[in-house]
């Protein structure tokens, strides 16, 4: 069949007037008058070139073509059903998170807590040692380790992050370098310069590193103490404390989706041990 000459809106009408079985229930169905309905299926037959209704008092029975064309056209809008209505998920709305690697480590650690039970947020985490533009809404929420400046920013403190040594009680006394740039590694090679049993470029295989009983790894000790099997080889490093802040847009702030996130994920890192 070819439905290219026909109006959409007359094909739309079509599918009423098939499926109620007369212009009468078709007119209450779709709000057009009975007259303008015959009226329009008249033109899509002409337009097709064919007939698709046999008349009578009764009402419209379909002919073999309109039949055909009712399943054709019933499998057209439920691909158009698919494509423009809400997913199955639309009640869960999406949240994206940018922190670093250790406090996105340990918000996954608390996903179903942050996600809700049943969930009723979708999580996107983006771990990054960069900071991601809020303003320009590149991320809904930021983890960052200073109070936000600008004033579309809201920042609300959460906790306290402080770093130290740890490693395996049999592992040898060298160090596991990270190539990054954050504070922790940029202190770390100050310290030991080209002197480590490793280098890596992700902070998280330092932890694997340490795990494995390969050498020292500079943590933060919510990460460290978390680990049964590490122990802490020196003290904690005054200059690289330092409060961590959830930040968001303040025109965000208040919507649900991202005010039960933020309490959420406020009482994971505020429990977390120093």
């Amino acid at each position: 069949m070819d439905e290219t000459s026909a109006e959409w809106d007359d094909l739309h009408l079509f599918l009423a007037v098939a499926r109620e079985g007369g212009l009468s229930p078709a007119a209450r169905a779709t709000g057009r008058s009975a007259a303008t309905l015959g009226r329009r299926m008249l033109a899509l037959e002409r337009a097709m070139g064919r007939e698709l209704f046999v008349r009578h008092d009764r009402g419209y029975a379909l002919t073999a073509d309109a039949r055909q064309l009712l399943d054709d056209l019933t499998e057209v809008e439920a691909r158009i059903v698919r494509l423009t209505g809400p997913p199955a998920d639309a009640g869960r709305r999406l949240v994206k998170v940018s922190a670093g690697s250790w406090t996105t480590l340990a918000l996954l650690d608390s996903l179903d807590e942050i996600s809700g039970t049943p969930a009723d947020v979708r999580l996107r985490f983006i771990s990054t040692e960069t900071t991601l533009d809020i303003a320009r809404r590149e991320v809904v929420i930021g983890i960052r380790n200073r109070r936000p400046t600008g004033d579309a920013l809201a920042g609300r403190s959460v906790s306290r992050v402080e770093f130290a040594p740890y490693a395996r009680p049999d592992a040898p006394q060298r160090w596991i370098r990270v190539l990054a740039d954050t504070p922790s590694a940029r202190w770390l090679g100050k310290m030991i310069g080209n002197d480590a049993v490793c280098e890596v470029s992700s902070p998280r295989n330092s932890l694997d590193l340490a795990l494995a009983g390969k050498g020292i790894a500079l943590l933060p000790t919510f990460i460290g103490d978390a680990r049964t099997s590490l122990r802490r080889s020196g003290a904690t490093i005054p200059e690289l404390a330092h409060d961590r802040w959830i930040v968001t847009h303040q025109d965000d702030r208040h919507l649900p989706e991202v005010r039960r996130t933020i309490d959420r994920m406020c009482q994971v890192l505020q429990r977390q041990p120093r």
